[in-house]
């Protein structure tokens, strides 16, 4: 890879499947480094499946060391008990990259479509497709994978912003 390539880790929060995806940006570049999904037993208890969770995105986060993460935020459903659990999935989804010193962005689903598809509302279908024309290269087996891979194209897109609002914040100290 090329020197002063930022390496970034979407992730895909949810409590049956976590979605990750890795890319690296230099420039206008964007190269595809690994997509998948970190899984939970269903039938375990809460706490169980979490853990599965941190431990799997821990392990995903010491061997690509990204630089940069983002992770989808909540998307609040009618079902209040399922929404906490997913917010606890994401809870641990932040957790992970940031317990090695990652800085971890959030974008909301919407702003991911609208970034990816031009559109704030679209189906995975969508998604998986303009992911594949945007990373040709890219491999992944679910949509959860897909998704992740859309929530770091969505902060590739998104950081440059990010980087000059920080210089200027910094500048006015």
């Amino acid at each position: 890879m090329e020197p002063h390539a930022i390496r970034i880790l979407g992730i895909d929060p949810g409590l049956r499947r976590t979605g990750w995806g890795a890319i690296a940006c230099k420039g206008n570049a964007v190269t595809f480094l690994g997509a998948g999904s970190v899984s939970s037993v269903a039938t375990d208890d809460l706490a169980t499946r979490l853990a599965a969770i941190h431990a799997g995105l821990e392990a995903i986060v010491r061997e690509l060391d990204p630089h940069e993460a983002a992770v989808e935020q909540t998307f609040v459903n009618r079902d209040a008990s399922a929404t906490l659990k997913l917010g606890q999935a994401r809870g641990v989804a932040l957790l992970a990259p940031a317990q090695a010193g990652v800085p971890v962005a959030e974008y909301a689903p919407n702003q991911v479509k609208k970034t990816i598809i031009g559109v704030g509302h679209g189906d995975k279908k969508q998604i998986r497709m303009m992911v594949k024309v945007l990373l040709p290269k890219a491999t992944f087996d679910s949509d959860d994978a897909a998704d992740a891979l859309a929530i770091a194209l969505c902060h590739a897109q998104h950081r440059e912003a990010r980087v000059r609002a920080a210089r200027l914040e910094e500048a006015a100290r």
